[in-house]
């Protein structure tokens, strides 16, 4: 179920042109919790768009969560997000 959830998250993000998107299952660490148990999953996003530009933390996680839309009513119980925009991103990682 997991690389389902993550195929349609990055097709949902899609939707911000990002220029890196690293979306990863961390569902493993969170074995028994809540949200783990009724069959949602944890996943940790970083994602690099230019729409992040300028805007405050909060505004780009309303970015991410109205982009996953309903994705985040079941198949994500938690998303941790790293939201940047192109200069934002550290040298090295570039």
């Amino acid at each position: 179920m997991s690389s389902d959830t993550i195929a349609r998250l990055q097709e949902r993000l899609a939707t911000l042109n990002p220029l890196h998107l690293e979306l990863e299952d961390d569902s493993q660490r969170h074995a028994g919790h809540a949200g783990a148990r009724d069959g949602g999953g944890h996943y940790r996003l970083t994602i690099v768009a230019e729409i992040f530009r300028g805007r405050s933390t909060l505004a780009r996680h309303r970015l991410v969560y109205d982009a996953a839309g309903n994705l985040m009513q079941g198949p994500v119980h938690a998303l941790s997000i790293r939201a940047l925009a192109p200069e934002e991103v550290p040298h090295q990682a570039r």
